[in-house]
């Protein structure tokens, strides 16, 4: 339950945000009737984005066995690949956020009312369908058509939480430092994706597109029996099964680590690294343009030295030849 809440609270919060920004927006520089078109924008993502919930769903449910399995699990490595692009985004543009947000919005309002309702439809339509998926793939991994829906139950309560939040950022009544909360929900998110990952490459197995269902790292159903309570909570934090296959375990260590590792990094670690060489042949570029310049510099100097040079030795010839004169007129 924790890790759906977690889900809904993290992806709600971030729709929560997009809504503030843009309502702020326009009320602040005057826009008011541009708030209708914004709200049936962001209506609309809403209703898509649970329409596409329900009809995985139930169309899900007129599968055969095997063909559900293969859809969890292909869903859920699809879910996986864009929750891990959405924490490293939101991670690298949280600041520019808003600006790019308002930018777009300035660009919408010249456009007309259609340009204001896809605006608002494109912001928070991506963020629901996300949602949609990853909470649709976990609330598979975690068994909720045995009729377990606590995992349904915490992505709803993470929703209205989110809501609610965003509501109270709206009316300045919450001030919270963002770049941390995100920055560590993102790592708990990351967590919670190497368990949907491993639950679906589980599924893929049992749907005989993958190999190695028979092929157990470990088997501690004993020790942890999945009906426990403590089971049922490492269930729906980490997605954690007592029987894991080799395979199923070896991903989920090769998503994890490194996954973790990137994200905890400085941002734009990756960038200043790239950036040392081409900044380093700039400089040596300078400083031979530099010394060019000098050395021009230098032959211009020489040049106009070698001119006085010259000039100097013409004026003492003609001085020799005058004194030569003056005295041959002397001596007769």
């Amino acid at each position: 339950m924790f890790g759906n809440y977690l889900i809904g609270l993290r992806e709600g919060l971030e729709a929560s945000l997009v809504v503030c920004i843009l309502v702020a927006y326009l009320v602040k520089t005057g826009h008011r009737e541009a708030l209708r078109p914004i709200w049936i924008g962001i209506s609309v993502a809403v209703l898509v984005a649970l329409g596409f919930g329900a009809g995985l769903e139930f169309g899900s449910q007129e599968m055969t066995f095997k063909a559900q399995e293969a859809l969890g699990g292909s869903l859920s490595v699809v879910a996986v690949c864009l929750v891990t692009w959405m924490v490293f985004w939101m991670r690298r543009t949280a600041r520019f956020l808003k600006s790019e947000l308002q930018g777009k919005l300035d660009a919408a309002l010249r456009l007309g009312t259609g340009a204001l309702v896809a605006t608002a439809f494109l912001a928070v339509g991506r963020e629901g369908l996300e949602t949609s998926l990853f909470v649709w793939t976990s609330v598979h991994a975690a068994g909720s058509d045995s009729g377990n829906t606590d995992p349904l139950i915490g992505a709803v309560l993470g929703l209205a939480t989110a809501v609610f939040l965003g509501w109270l950022f709206y009316r300045g009544a919450l001030k919270i430092n963002l770049a941390k909360f995100f920055t560590w929900t993102g790592a708990m998110l990351v967590v919670v994706a190497a368990g949907v990952l491993a639950y679906g490459v589980h599924d893929l197995q049992e749907a005989d597109f993958v190999p190695g269902i028979k092929n157990l790292a470990f088997d501690i159903s004993s020790t942890i029996p999945p009906d426990s309570w403590y089971g049922t909570v490492l269930k729906g934090v980490l997605n954690f099964q007592p029987d894991p296959t080799v395979l199923q375990v070896t991903v989920w260590a090769l998503y994890l680590i490194p996954t973790l590792a990137l994200f905890f990094a400085p941002v734009g670690f990756a960038k200043s690294a790239g950036s040392t060489a081409p900044a380093a042949a700039a400089a040596k570029k300078d400083e031979g343009q530099k010394a060019v310049h000098e050395q021009g510099e230098s032959a211009d100097g020489g040049a106009r030295g070698g001119d006085r040079t010259d000039g100097d030795g013409e004026r003492l010839r003609d001085g020799a030849r005058r004194a030569g004169s003056s005295t041959g007129g002397d001596q007769s």
